[in-house]
């Protein structure tokens, strides 16, 4: 008798946790469909952040080598502001257009290639339909009262007749 006990206890905690589950899900399908995206926001705007935090870096290590070698500023100077450099006998090499963008393209490869973090899991875009949540709802509902009317404690043949 102690082992069924056992065993009803157990099924009535797996189906009853199942329909918890299942209820729960097409309850609150909007506030975790939401969670996910705030999360996926979240990931991409830390992303962000550290990519600025990384060009505030070089530019406060670069205003350091400026105060550091003023003649580093007549040196990057043409670089920055487009202008031609004027030293005589040294040769500075002329990039193209073309050279330009295909850095572009790669460095934009790389930036796409990077995991976005976490998106949504599939089985919640499928829920989306209402013909599925009424469905899982229904399910989770039936689950919940099968646990109750089939696997709940019964009374013992010395107890009733009492």
């Amino acid at each position: 008798m102690q082992k069924q006990n056992i065993l009803r206890t157990l099924l009535f905690v797996v189906f009853f946790g199942i329909g918890t589950a299942a209820l729960t899900t097409a309850t609150l399908y909007d506030d975790l469909l939401r969670y996910y995206r705030n999360k996926q926001l979240l990931r991409s705007e830390e992303e962000t952040l550290k990519k600025l935090e990384s060009l505030n870096a070089d530019y406060d290590a670069l205003l350091k080598q400026l105060k550091e070698d003023p003649a580093l500023l007549e040196r990057i100077a043409p670089a920055t502001l487009g202008t031609e450099p004027n030293e005589p006998n040294t040769v500075y090499p002329k990039v193209t257009a073309e050279q330009l963008d295909a850095a572009r393209k790669v460095l934009a490869k790389d930036s796409e290639q990077q995991p976005s973090g976490a998106e949504v899991p599939e089985w919640i875009i499928r829920c989306s339909e209402p013909s599925r949540r009424i469905t899982l709802f229904s399910a989770g509902a039936l689950l919940i009262l099968i646990s109750f009317i089939c696997f709940s404690p019964t009374e013992e043949k010395g107890k009733r007749q009492k």
